[in-house]
C-alpha cells in the first residue's frame, strides 16, 4: 500500500479478523477491543511478544523490591546484573505442597532456572523468601499478589527472566484453569527493536529483524541516538498467544538506508553493490509504503482450536521437511542441473 502510515495497514487487520472469526466460529467470544502494546511493555507484562491475552496474569518486576534484601540468593545476583520477575497465582494458597514442588521441577527442567521462590499469601506471608524480608517488602509483594494468591520468581539475566517469567505465566493459566477456550483475543505488538547487539557484527551492532523496514528515528536521530533504543515501524497481530499477521512500514530514504546499513558497519559502497536496484530506484523517489502478510493456515489452526498445524495444511511435511504425499524433495537429475547451470563437486 502507498503513501500509509501504520493505522492505515492495520485498520485492514482489525477489520478483517474479527469479522472472519464471527463467521466460522459462531459462539466465538471475540473481544471488541484489540489494544496496541508496545514490544517493551509486552515483554515485561507477558514475557512473550505473542502473549495469550486470554490469560489474567501480568507479570512485574521486582528486582528494587528485593535489591538490598536479607533473601541473598536475589540481592547478590541483582548485583551482578539479574532482575527479579512476579508472576501471580491466583486462588492458589489453598494448592498442596506437591503442586508447589511440581513447579519448581518444571522451572529447573523446562525452563533450566536454577529454583523457583514463591510466597504463599493465605491470611499472612508463609515461604522461605518471606522470612528473609520485612514487613515493607512483604506488603509491595501482597500488592501485586492479592488475597489468597501466590507469587513466584524468576531470576536470571534480563532476557532469560523475561522468557522464562512468559512460559511460567502460560503454565500457570492452563493449570490454573484462568484461560476461556471461547475466548478470542487480538491484540498489535509494536515498536520493535530496529538494531540489537551482536558482537559479531563489524561495530557490535546488528539488524533485528528487516533492515528495510522503517526506524522510527529521523536522519538527525540515526546520527546521534543509541541505535539500541531505535525502534521499527514494525508490528504483529497475536492471537491467542499466536503471531497471526506481520507487517509494517519499509524504508524509501536512501539516506536513511546507507545511515542504517552504516551503524551495522556496511559503507555506502557496500550498499551499492549488494543492493543496487533497490539503491538505484531509491534516487528517483519512492512513496511512503507499507503492507501486512496474514497467516491463514495460523488463523484456521486457532479456529478449529487445532494444536497441530499439520492438520489445517494441504501438503504438510513431516518433521524432516518432507512432503510423503508429493515425494518432495526428490533427487535431482543431471539435467535438471545443466538446466540451472548448477554444478555439485564432492568435498576434497
Amino acid at each position: 500500500m502507498s503513501f500509509v502510515d501504520l493505522p492505515d495497514i492495520q485498520a485492514v487487520g482489525n477489520e478483517l479478523i474479527p469479522a472472519i472469526i464471527r463467521e466460522f466460529v459462531p459462539n466465538a467470544n471475540v473481544c471488541p477491543e484489540i489494544p496496541h502494546i508496545p514490544f517493551d511493555e509486552a515483554m515485561l507484562k507477558y514475557g512473550s511478544d505473542k502473549p495469550d491475552l486470554r490469560n489474567p496474569i501480568i507479570i512485574s518486576d521486582v528486582t528494587d523490591i528485593f535489591r538490598g534484601s536479607d533473601f541473598g540468593i536475589f540481592a547478590n545476583a541483582i548485583d551482578g546484573g539479574a532482575i527479579v520477575r512476579a508472576i501471580p497465582a491466583p486462588n492458589s494458597a489453598d494448592k498442596p505442597r506437591s503442586w508447589f514442588d511440581k513447579l519448581g521441577e518444571y522451572a529447573v527442567k523446562e525452563l533450566g532456572l536454577g529454583g523457583l521462590g514463591y510466597i504463599v499469601f493465605a491470611g499472612e506471608a508463609k515461604g522461605p523468601v518471606a522470612k528473609k524480608l520485612d514487613a515493607e517488602r512483604i506488603a509491595k509483594l501482597h500488592e501485586i499478589a492479592g488475597d489468597n494468591a501466590s507469587l513466584f520468581f524468576v531470576c536470571d539475566a534480563p532476557d532469560n527472566a523475561a522468557k522464562a517469567a512468559g512460559k511460567l505465566r502460560n503454565k500457570l493459566g492452563e493449570d490454573l484453569g484462568l484461560i476461556d477456550e471461547n475466548d478470542f483475543r487480538l491484540c498489535w505488538i509494536e515498536e520493535f527493536p530496529f538494531f540489537e547487539a551482536d558482537p559479531e557484527s563489524p561495530t557490535g551492532i546488528a539488524f533485528t529483524h528487516n533492515p528495510f523496514s522503517f526506524p522510527m528515528a529521523t536522519l538527525e536521530e540515526l546520527n546521534t541516538r543509541d541505535p539500541l533504543s531505535i525502534k521499527a515501524a514494525q508490528f504483529d497481530m497475536v492471537l491467542n498467544g499466536a503471531e497471526i499477521c506481520s507487517g509494517g512500514l519499509r524504508n524509501f530514504n536512501p539516506e536513511i538506508m546507507v545511515k542504517c546499513f552504516d551503524i551495522t558497519g556496511y559503507d555506502e559502497e557496500t550498499v551499492k553493490e549488494k543492493f543496487g536496484g533497490m539503491y538505484t530506484a531509491f534516487q528517483y523517489g519512492a512513496p511512503p509504503h507499507g503492507g501486512c502478510a496474514f497467516g491463514i493456515d495460523r488463523l484456521v489452526q486457532i479456529m478449529r482450536r487445532e494444536p497441530n498445524l499439520r492438520e489445517v495444511v494441504l501438503f504438510p511435511t513431516n518433521q524432516r521437511g518432507q512432503d510423503l504425499m508429493m515425494g518432495s524433495p526428490s533427487p535431482v537429475t543431471e539435467q535438471q542441473l545443466r538446466e540451472d547451470h548448477i554444478q555439485v563437486r564432492k568435498k576434497n
